[in-house]
C-alpha cells in the first residue's frame, strides 16, 4: 500500500489514473494529453505499474493500460476508514 501512496503523491500520476478511470488507453494516447517526453510518461506509467495501480497488456506494437480496480478499491477503503463521512463519524462517537 505504501507504493500506492507514493504513486498517488504525484499530480501527473493522479491525472493518468483519472484518465484510465474512463477506460483503457494506449501509452501513446496517454502521452498525447501531456506536454512531456515519452520517456517521462513511461516513467510515470512504470511507477503506477510498480504500485499495482495500473495493468498493461501488449496489443501488437502498443501497450494498453487499464486501472487495477482491486488495488484502487483497497486504497479507497483505507481512505474511507481514515476519513469517514459525517454520518459515520457521528455514529462512532
Amino acid at each position: 500500500m505504501d507504493e500506492g501512496f507514493k504513486a498517488l503523491a504525484d499530480p501527473t500520476r493522479r491525472r493518468i489514473l483519472r484518465m484510465l478511470g474512463r477506460g483503457e488507453m494506449s501509452a501513446g494516447d496517454i502521452g498525447k494529453e501531456f506536454s512531456m517526453s515519452a520517456p517521462s510518461i513511461s516513467h510515470h506509467l512504470s511507477v503506477l505499474k510498480g504500485a499495482d495501480l495500473v495493468e498493461g497488456r501488449r496489443e501488437g506494437q502498443q501497450i494498453i493500460y487499464s486501472l487495477n480496480t482491486t488495488v484502487t478499491q483497497d486504497l479507497l477503503a483505507f481512505f474511507m476508514e481514515v476519513f469517514p463521512g459525517k454520518g459515520q463519524l457521528e455514529e462512532t462517537q
